[in-house]
């Protein structure tokens, strides 16, 4: 190798050794079975570059099939990407055109890999029909070797999700006849976890929010009651793999109490 060429390896060599350092240093019974994960500071990203923002958001969507290749390596089980709030909705026409776009195009991606399993959260009416759509079709594909399942989380708002969930609870009760003032007072947890999005499916373990921001802005509020946190100051589209891996580190060194 020519001398010159030093200056510029040097940092990649290091950051390969160090990201290989993490990943032997793990514990994989320490790996977490469910993560949730807030994709944020794609119009942040694009912004520093003076680009479009609808570069920032090509580039998040990127690093979201990179990002599920990750868990895939490491075993992860279950990942439910925050991709589409309902708060979201109020943005320009013109954006939102281009982020239902790119949403679709990587739910396409998502199809084309016969190992993941899709599962659509959210409020269909709120979206575009080819859209809405696509996500129906994609949540009744069922793979041969499911590797991972993701939950993508699109036109979601997590006061709605418990609201619908409550909703569909009542729905049914008075279709079975059940005494409404009965089941209020017989009302547990458990009953209401039932009608959630996320029904039959693990509590996340960890939620990563990205881009510096420390709040759950609705994300999965019921399902995270016990959930470990971790904000990463990184931008979505620039959260790089050893990232990744620290949280991971970080989040095998906390002893997880569920309130006892």
């Amino acid at each position: 190798m020519q001398p010159y060429l030093w200056p510029r390896r040097l940092p990649a060599l290091v950051y390969d050794f160090y990201e290989r350092q993490l990943a032997r240093s793990l514990k994989m019974d320490r790996i977490p079975n469910h993560i949730g994960v807030m994709v944020d500071g794609n119009r942040r990203w694009a912004k520093q570059f003076n680009a479009p923002t609808r570069h920032g958001h090509q580039a998040g969507a990127d690093k979201i099939l990179e990002f599920l290749g990750w868990c895939q390596e490491l075993g992860v089980k279950v990942v439910t990407l925050y991709m589409l709030s309902t708060d979201n909705m109020g943005r320009s026409a013109d954006e939102l055109d281009e982020l239902m776009g790119i949403i679709a195009n990587t739910l396409d991606l998502l199809d084309a890999d016969a190992n993941i399993s899709v599962h659509a959260m959210g409020a269909p009416e709120l979206l575009p029909d080819y859209l809405s759509d696509r996500l129906s079709t994609l949540a009744a594909r069922r793979p041969e070797l499911e590797c991972i399942h993701v939950n993508v989380a699109i036109g979601y708002g997590g006061r709605r999700e418990i609201v619908d969930a409550v909703r569909e609870l009542l729905h049914d009760a008075v279709s079975e006849g059940r005494d409404i003032g009965e089941l209020a007072d017989e009302l547990a947890v458990e009953d209401i976890s039932k009608y959630l999005y996320t029904r039959g499916q693990p509590d996340p373990d960890l939620v990563i929010r990205t881009s510096g921001e420390q709040r759950l802005s609705g994300f999965l509020m019921w399902q995270s009651a016990y959930s470990e946190f971790y904000f990463c100051e990184a931008l979505w589209p620039a959260f790089r793999k050893i990232d990744f891996l620290r949280a991971l580190r970080d989040y095998a060194g906390r002893h997880r109490r569920f309130g006892a």
